[in-house]
C-alpha cells in the first residue's frame, strides 16, 4: 500500500510540473509553419534527392536543379553540400536549351502537416522521359527523411 501511494504522489507531482500545451493538430491537418522552426524546405528537399533519387556527389550526381515557385517569390538559397549533395547547375525553363540536353529535377515549395511534409518532385531525362512523384517525408531524430512516393505523372 505504501508503494501505490509513493507512486501516486510521484505521478501526481509529475503531472503538475508539466508545461501546458495546445493539443496537437488533428493528422493531415495543415498547418502554418513560422520561418526557421519546424520546416526547412531545403533539408525536405535534400531528404528526397537523398533518398527517393539516390543523389550524391560521388556516383550518381543529379541532373540540373529546378526550383519550381510557380510564379510565386518562393526561392531558397540552399547550401547543398550540408546535406551530401551538388547540383550541377539550375534549369531555367525560360531558357530554351538545345532539345537533346533537356535534362532536370524539379522540386515544389514543401506542404506542411502534422504528419511532416509532402514535396511535389519530377525528373526529366530527355525531352520525352521523365516521371513526377508526390512524396511524404518526415521528421525525426535524424532529421528529414523521404517516405513513400507516388507516381503523379510520366512521359
Amino acid at each position: 500500500m505504501r508503494a501505490f501511494a509513493a507512486i501516486a504522489a510521484v505521478l501526481t507531482t509529475l503531472s503538475a510540473c508539466a508545461p501546458l500545451e495546445p493539443p496537437p493538430p488533428e493528422a493531415g491537418a495543415e498547418v502554418t509553419v513560422p520561418a526557421g522552426e519546424l520546416g526547412n524546405d531545403c533539408a525536405v528537399i535534400a531528404a528526397v534527392a537523398r533518398d527517393h533519387y539516390r543523389f550524391n556527389t560521388t556516383d550518381n550526381l543529379p541532373p540540373p536543379l529546378w526550383l519550381d515557385g510557380e510564379g510565386s517569390d518562393w526561392a531558397p538559397h540552399c547550401d547543398w553540400s550540408r546535406y551530401g549533395l551538388r547540383f550541377p547547375s539550375t534549369f531555367d525553363p525560360e531558357h530554351r536549351p538545345q532539345p537533346q540536353r533537356v535534362q532536370w529535377v524539379s522540386f515544389k515549395q514543401p506542404r506542411y502537416d502534422s504528419s511532416g511534409a509532402i514535396v511535389e518532385t519530377g525528373i526529366l531525362h530527355g525531352p520525352l522521359a521523365g516521371m513526377g512523384y508526390e512524396c511524404r517525408v518526415y521528421s525525426g531524430f535524424n532529421g528529414w527523411t523521404a517516405g513513400e512516393c507516388k507516381n503523379t505523372w510520366i512521359s
